[in-house]
């Protein structure tokens, strides 16, 4: 995955990433999308509407950049990988 530097991050609108107000997780390619699916759960400090907002725009970023989904959900990502 490229790593996106300072700025780049920075100049991404907040549409860009799967926790906006945040700016936690970018969904500006298919191997961002898939970072943000494998650390999910990781972000912390997000109540289960952010969440759900959050999956939403995963999942639209996922089907723009050609990313097989596994999961209906992110419940399912905690299901399947609990801590």
């Amino acid at each position: 995955m490229p790593k996106l530097s300072t700025q780049e991050r920075n100049a991404l609108p907040a549409r860009q990433f799967a926790f906006p107000t945040q700016r936690k997780q970018p969904l500006e390619n298919a191997s961002h999308v898939r970072n943000a699916i494998a650390r999910f759960d990781q972000v912390q400090g997000v109540s289960d509407d952010e969440r759900d907002a959050a999956w939403q725009r995963i999942v639209a970023a996922a089907a723009l950049y050609g990313v097989e989904l596994h999961e209906a959900g992110w419940r399912e990502l905690r299901a399947r990988h609990p801590r």
